[in-house]
């Protein structure tokens, strides 16, 4: 559903986050760049509002990254690909952890909002458009193309951040699991309305972007299904998880990577039963995070799941 390092090239690293560049950056970028090829009296004006282009979505995704470490979530990749660009973050799963990591995006443009049009502004006050015409539609574009992303971005369509930010937000009241149901639920009225302009302005980006969407809103309802399930198993006393602090659930759901058996890995202290495979870590069901068993044990009460 998103873009890896797989086929990617590397760039550059900053802050202990790696950033790609996906191979189908460059046959796109060929693409665009030559479709708006009579926007500008010099091709080099087309490839720079590109790369500038490029520039802002990575300064967003680096707010997602950074956020997330500020709430003691792990963030170390960013991959660019033709859609945008793809943070690979993972806060703490509590809803204001989630809210913070999200939001943390659209506000890198809502900052650079104001700054890019006082430039612009400034630039036809001074009447650049007939001393340097080149330069002040770059400035112009540039500050639009700010805007449209913070505008697309905080659609409440799922799993852009419009939606996420929403799905946080629900959490607080309904849990992480219907609140997520919820917010799918909207992300798929969302793409519907995003196909109907696709088809009805035979505009072929906003399709492609509204089936990535799709498939992405689609992939977010299995999830919540699968979280509801899990809410309702019974848990093990006695044993949290050291992330998210919620109890492990009870029961063989532990699948053993040897023999490929389930078996309950509390229960036998990370060693599977059917061929004696030792596990060092063992992964949360609720959070996805993985740990050492003897960071499992706590004494003291969990707190009930929210």
């Amino acid at each position: 559903m998103l873009p890896t390092r797989q086929g990617s090239i590397h760039l550059f690293r900053f802050a202990g986050i790696q950033v790609f560049l996906h191979w189908s950056w460059f046959f796109v970028a060929l693409i665009e760049i030559n479709n708006r090829s009579k926007q500008y009296s010099s091709l080099v004006w087309n490839v720079l509002e590109y790369v500038t282009l490029f520039a802002i979505v990575l300064m967003h995704e680096f707010g997602h990254a950074l956020a997330c470490r500020q709430v003691g979530g792990s963030a170390d990749q960013i991959v660019l690909w033709p859609l945008g660009g793809v943070a690979y973050v993972s806060p703490p799963p509590r809803p204001g952890a989630t809210l913070w990591s999200i939001a943390a995006g659209p506000l890198v443009n809502l900052v650079l909002a104001p700054v890019l049009t006082v430039l612009f502004l400034v630039a036809r006050q001074a009447e650049m458009a007939e001393a340097l015409p080149n330069f002040y539609l770059f400035l112009r574009a540039i500050c639009f193309i700010n805007f449209a992303l913070l505008i697309f971005n905080l659609l409440p369509i799922y799993p852009l951040d419009g939606g996420q930010i929403l799905h946080s937000l629900l959490w607080f009241i309904f849990g992480r699991a219907r609140s997520l149901m919820i917010t799918t639920i909207v992300g798929f009225a969302g793409v519907a309305g995003l196909i109907l302009i696709a088809v009805l302005g035979q505009q072929i980006w906003i399709g492609i972007i509204s089936v990535f969407i799709l498939l992405n809103c689609w992939r977010g309802l299995l999830q919540a299904r699968v979280l509801a399930r899990v809410a309702k198993l019974p848990r093990r006393g006695g044993f949290a998880c050291p992330a998210c602090r919620q109890p492990p659930v009870l029961g063989p759901f532990w699948r053993c990577a040897r023999c490929f058996k389930g078996f309950d890995t509390f229960e036998t202290h990370a060693v599977c039963p059917h061929c004696g495979s030792e596990f060092p870590t063992t992964r949360c069901l609720d959070c996805g995070s993985s740990h050492p068993i003897a960071e499992w044990s706590v004494s003291a009460p969990i707190p009930p799941k929210l």
